[in-house]
């Protein structure tokens, strides 16, 4: 009786399973659709913000748009602790739009959560 049960679990998976690979072989993601915006792009790829973690300069009292796009084959996050940014989890060819706005000058630390020793950099606000 266990031995059918067990059976009848592991064929309900490869089903779900199959259906699911069908399901985004016939309709996959079609990633980012953002084209033209006035702003910064933060790509995560390799596990490191845009090649080299990049300090992001912002003005004080003015909101600066940011968008984090996930090209790497993970998913990530972004974190600014200090000014209340929090992405979630950005699946592979997602993306995230937020702003940078800070009423204070200051330096403050951005990174991943899942990948802090490599994905890590600063907002500097003037």
């Amino acid at each position: 009786m266990l031995n059918n049960i067990i059976a009848i679990v592991a064929i309900c998976f490869v089903i779900v399973g199959t259906i699911w690979a069908i399901g985004n072989f016939i309709l996959p993601h079609k990633g980012s659709t953002l084209k033209n915006f006035k702003g910064l792009y933060l790509v995560a790829e390799n596990n490191v913000f845009n090649g080299s973690n990049p300090n992001i300069v912002a003005y004080a009292n003015v909101p600066k748009k940011l968008v984090i796009i996930n090209k790497d084959f993970v998913r990530h996050d972004f974190i600014v602790d200090k000014l209340n940014i929090n992405s979630a989890y950005i699946p592979a060819g997602q993306d995230f739009v937020t702003a940078i706005a800070s009423k204070v000058p200051g330096t403050f630390e951005y990174y991943c959560s899942l990948h802090p020793a490599t994905m890590r950099g600063h907002i500097i606000v003037k």
